[in-house]
């Protein structure tokens, strides 16, 4: 039987040398490779006894959405500064070279909630921070955080320390 990581593309020297890309979207393409990364995730994801899934813009969309229906769980939108129509609060990260803000609806968390934050990839772990943050802003609990891959070597993880994180596959090196 195959596992997730049998779908992902590895392409060498990507984005600049000596980086090994992990390509999810070949994970995607194939449907018994997208089937198995959700069934993955959501028996991760239903561990954490989540009121509502969160998600990053924009993989944490394509995996969060059918974790979520699956669930019948609620689907809350973290996107890139600027793109939610309604009222939102906003969190700034830093990133290797400059900065970027991720929003979410201000309405979107209840005090209280229980919210699993999903995403396709931890690296250093500050756009995942960034989520935290905002979540915890609006009262909600992070029961957890739900990765397909995680680049180990980053060390992500222990910038997130104290909350739970869990990875279908670990890489590492960058």
């Amino acid at each position: 039987m195959k596992k997730v990581e049998d779908y992902v593309t590895t392409i060498p020297n990507f984005p600049k040398e000596g980086i090994m890309f992990r390509d999810i979207t070949s994970v995607l393409e194939d449907k018994d490779g997208f089937k198995l990364a959700i069934d993955k995730m959501q028996e991760k994801v239903v561990e954490m006894k989540p009121d509502v899934i969160a998600g990053t813009e924009s993989r944490g969309f394509i995996f969060g959405t059918p974790i979520a229906y699956n669930l019948n769980k609620g689907f809350v939108l973290i996107r890139k500064e600027g793109k939610l129509p309604r009222q939102t609060i906003k969190e700034s990260y830093d990133l290797e070279y400059g900065s970027a803000t991720v929003e979410i609806h201000s309405d979107s968390i209840k005090k209280g909630q229980r919210v699993v934050i999903i995403d396709d990839l931890i690296a250093t772990g500050g756009t995942l921070k960034a989520c935290i943050n905002l979540v915890e802003k609006l009262g909600g609990v992070v029961a957890g955080v739900v990765l397909l891959i995680e680049l180990v070597d980053l060390k992500g993880r222990e910038f997130l320390k104290g909350y739970n994180v869990e990875s279908i596959i670990k890489y590492k090196g960058e």
